[in-house]
């Protein structure tokens, strides 16, 4: 078990994404912070974990907000004594078009998807470093940070800014042993999707899109996650793995 006993915060980990990493997590060993503000939810994927063996705890916990961020850190070490990697997953993306986009929902999208994972990075890397702790910090972006969108002007742009944060913590942790990397993945159906995915045009497309002729699965990115969690990238930092069945290299 790749993991074992070791102290991991996942981010976003109610469903989909988030979900997945966190019960390969506990799969792996590791004893899983599940962090997200759907409680219901998270609990279920606590006891998901724990049906399988693992340990989980869940905190609720808005990301955009620093005080809760510390508080969610504070009681992940006074649970487990320490953290050991940390999966900036929580992100949202309300589909809406440049023109009618308003500040509002602009600062919403920023504050959870760029700001949260700035928030969560810092204040577990303060941890790891006093600790010297030599920990993984691993982001999931998406190749939305390398394309634009028509309706998804804030989340791309939240997605390349993540990109950027990652190298640019890559830089400044990297003298304390902590890793940064990030995963991309493409097209997976999630709630973000499902409903634009529900269109069976839509979905043939970015199906057809893939050179491997699929939508991605919540579980294809848990494998690239683990991967920048566990030993084997130890000398991985400041890497950008796209995990999209080939469709960032197709022009058709």
């Amino acid at each position: 078990m790749d993991l074992q006993d070791k102290v991991a915060v996942v981010t976003g980990a109610a469903r989909g994404i988030g979900q997945a990493i966190a019960l390969r997590f506990g799969q792996e060993g590791a004893r899983v912070a599940v962090v997200d503000l759907r409680e219901e939810e998270g609990r279920e994927t606590v006891r998901l974990i724990e049906g399988a063996g693992g340990q989980a705890v869940f905190v609720r916990t808005d990301v955009s907000d620093q005080r809760q961020v510390q508080a969610m850190v504070d009681a992940v070490v006074k649970q487990w004594g320490t953290i050991h990697i940390l999966v900036n997953n929580a992100g949202i993306c309300p589909f809406e078009g440049f023109l009618e986009m308003s500040e509002g929902l602009w600062d919403q999208v920023l504050d959870v998807n760029l700001k949260g994972y700035f928030l969560c990075s810092q204040a577990v890397a303060k941890v790891m470093v006093e600790q010297n702790v030599k920990g993984r910090i691993i982001a999931v972006s998406s190749i939305s940070s390398e394309f634009g969108g028509s309706s998804q002007a804030h989340y791309c742009a939240s997605k390349a800014g993540i990109n950027l944060l990652v190298k640019s913590m890559a830089i400044s942790l990297g003298p304390h042993g902590i890793t940064c990397n990030a995963v991309l993945p493409g097209t997976v159906e999630t709630d973000i999707n499902r409903e634009a995915l529900a269109d069976p045009e839509v979905r043939d497309y970015w199906s057809q899109r893939a050179p491997l002729g699929r939508l991605g699965l919540t579980e294809d990115i848990a494998g690239p996650v683990l991967f920048f969690a566990g030993d084997d990238s130890g000398w991985c930092t400041g890497s950008m793995l796209v995990v999209d069945g080939g469709a960032s290299i197709n022009l058709q």
